[in-house]
């Protein structure tokens, strides 16, 4: 029989010395709320979250019907879809990727500006999907630019993007805004901006960004 999995150790509230979290909900319960700049900065990041405005395929429709008043994504500070990729922080990739879309995805990406978040929604964004074996079809996004939240599923429906968007706001609230740990949009040594493949003769090139994407090693048996 194994042993029962430790309890965590709570985290103290950082910029409050000793004080735990249970101990700051108590305050919180008698009017005082403590709080830090980086919590507050990355609250307000976390809850006002504006998507591009695009779609590749079935998974969009899913993505639009989120945005209905029956999902109501806007309960999460993310119903502003923005028609511009200067004005967006999230790009969800809703659908098939082929290689002839795909320059034009990286390129996106590369207009957005810092901070900025990628979310694959569907088997398609992911991995090609049951598309995977075409020769027009990117086998998956995270291929080109890093992905921040995979959703699974042909399509997935709106509640699986809201639970999704949720995870990534969770991502958000943990980011750091200074020292060695800090966000990667804070940090001068990591890029922003990746180099667009182009359709060649024969299939994309380069056929993946390596500084993105390598493929998985498969242990063998001797």
């Amino acid at each position: 029989m194994s042993d029962a999995p430790s309890t965590p150790t709570p985290t103290p509230f950082p910029a409050a010395g000793n004080i735990s979290d249970a101990e700051r909900e108590e305050l919180r319960r008698h009017g005082i709320l403590l709080t830090s700049l980086e919590e507050l900065y990355n609250w307000g990041r976390a809850n006002s979250i504006w998507p591009l405005q695009f779609g590749l395929a079935c998974c969009a429709i899913e993505m639009i019907a989120a945005a209905t008043a029956r999902f109501d994504i806007a309960r999460f500070g993310a119903e502003i879809f923005r028609p511009s990729p200067r004005q967006a922080d999230l790009m969800i990739v809703s659908g098939t990727v082929t290689k002839k879309m795909a320059p034009n995805v990286v390129r996106l990406w590369n207009q957005m500006p810092e901070p900025k978040y990628c979310i694959a929604m569907g088997a398609c964004a992911i991995s090609g999907g049951p598309f995977k074996q075409g020769y027009n079809v990117l086998k998956g996004v995270d291929r080109f630019i890093p992905v921040d939240i995979y959703i699974p599923g042909c399509p997935p429906r709106p509640e699986a993007l809201l639970n999704g968007l949720i995870e990534l706001q969770k991502k958000i609230q943990t980011e750091k805004v200074a020292g060695p740990q800090a966000a990667k949009h804070l940090r001068s040594d990591v890029q922003s901006e990746f180099p667009v493949p182009e359709y060649g003769e024969h299939d994309i090139v380069p056929s993946k960004n390596p500084d993105v994407w390598s493929p998985p090693s498969l242990p063998r048996k001797a």
